[in-house]
């Protein structure tokens, strides 16, 4: 898992894979938001990263690759670390007040975010097609959230920090691409959280019962098999080719909202999520366009 993965270009079974690791993530949001009418989010999120951090470290030892966990960047793991906790965190919080269609839709503003953070933090430059693209995007947040409405809700906040937080794991990982494998950040990703939690967790502890126990592992293997199934999806297919399906996930929250909750997405939501979607897809283009400029430039 730590060499570098061999390009495959075999874009259908990415595709695929990419879409069953949406629909995992998709059921570990439905189990999480479950646990949030008994158990706060903090616990929640520390569930979930036991499971996580058991999987992964049973398949560190199970595939005798321990002695490769060493990272050549482990400040910068670290923090990527963190912002994978944050984005868990955040989304949790949010889904405790939150339908799971307009949490998902809000969270899918990140790939802007990730345009705003690339200049200081990469040096990219960022031209105004792709300015354009964040300012629709965050329009079509705002169509969501629709603030100073009577129907906004001060809990969508939440999804645009738990967006912000993956936007930093996002930009972090590129910055540091190549220094390590993907087992590598997921095991930082997995022990960082655990131990951030477990910190945490006794301030607002609530005794699971046995519904939440079995939740926390259906949130859990669920979020780590997705993980999983994006890291094979990647080996399989680029990523211009892979970043359009990632928006199915609007699809599966919706579906699970409204067979669990009983949430229909109203109209608002849908045009909001359009825009969103639109606006994140123009956004990899130009990312894909200007990294096609750069290698013809070289």
């Amino acid at each position: 898992m730590n060499e570098p993965a061999v390009r495959h270009d075999r874009p259908l079974r990415g595709i695929i894979l990419m879409l069953a690791a949406l629909a995992f993530f998709s059921c570990s949001d439905a189990a999480s938001k479950l646990m949030t009418a008994s158990l706060p989010a903090v616990e929640v999120a520390w569930l979930r990263f036991c499971v996580f951090t058991l999987l992964v470290l049973g398949t560190v030892v199970g595939t005798g690759q321990a002695h490769a966990l060493r990272s050549k960047r482990p400040i910068l793991q670290t923090l990527r670390a963190l912002g994978v906790l944050g984005s868990s965190i955040f989304f949790i919080m949010g889904l405790a007040f939150l339908p799971m269609a307009e949490a998902t839709a809000i969270a899918f503003i990140s790939p802007m975010i990730v345009t705003a953070l690339s200049i200081p933090i990469l040096g990219e430059v960022v031209g105004w097609r792709r300015w354009s693209a964040v300012i629709v995007g965050l329009l079509g947040v705002l169509v969501v959230v629709r603030p100073g409405a009577e129907a906004f809700d001060p809990a969508a906040i939440l999804p645009i920090l738990s967006a912000a937080s993956w936007a930093v794991a996002l930009v972090v990982t590129r910055k540091m691409s190549g220094s390590d494998g993907p087992l590598v950040s997921l095991t930082y990703a997995a022990v960082v959280g655990l131990l951030v939690t477990s910190a945490l967790v006794p301030f607002t502890w609530v005794m699971p019962g046995w519904r939440e126990v079995g939740l926390g592992l259906v949130t859990g293997a669920a979020s780590t098999i997705a993980q999983w199934l994006v890291v094979l999806a990647f080996q399989q297919a680029r990523a211009s080719v892979l970043a359009p399906f990632s928006y199915s996930q609007l699809v599966w929250s919706g579906l699970l909202g409204y067979l669990i909750f009983g949430n229909v997405p109203d109209e608002w939501t849908l045009l909001g999520a359009s825009v969103i979607i639109a606006s994140g897809l123009y956004t990899a283009h130009r990312e894909r366009t200007a990294r096609v400029s750069s290698a013809l430039a070289k």
